[in-house]
């Protein structure tokens, strides 16, 4: 197949733009991306996944099952439950999880930075 000649195929007076979403898998299931980063920061912020998930407008169950399945792909857990205690239990974030969400910005800088290259090169078409 002939590659395509692109200014022949785009509409004159349009504008484009290349976009997309980024996120990490591990055995082709999702292991890592925006929404899993917020949890994060969410439990970190309030010592709790039923309260990180009310922030989020998400049930306890989901929250539970996305941070299950990160503790399990990751090779050390991400998350860390306490359970009891005075003031009840509570959950913190690993350091693993601290430098996965810095990583995780990293990329997401270079893939934006990718998306804004490509769109300027649609403009000069």
């Amino acid at each position: 197949m002939r590659p395509a000649t692109l200014p022949s195929i785009l509409q004159k007076k349009s504008q484009y733009k290349v976009a997309g979403s980024l996120w990490i898998e591990c055995e082709n299931e999702r292991f890592f991306g925006p929404g899993r980063v917020e949890l994060l920061q969410k439990i970190e912020e309030t010592g709790s996944i039923n309260k990180a998930a009310r922030l989020m407008g998400m049930s306890y169950k989901k929250a539970w099952e996305m941070i299950s399945a990160l503790n399990v792909q990751a090779a050390r857990p991400l998350v860390i439950t306490q359970t009891g205690g005075e003031k009840g239990g509570g959950s913190v974030i690993t350091e693993e999880a601290k430098q996965l969400i810095a990583y995780h910005y990293q990329l997401r800088q270079r893939f934006q930075e990718f998306l804004e290259k490509e769109t300027a090169g649609l403009s000069h078409l």
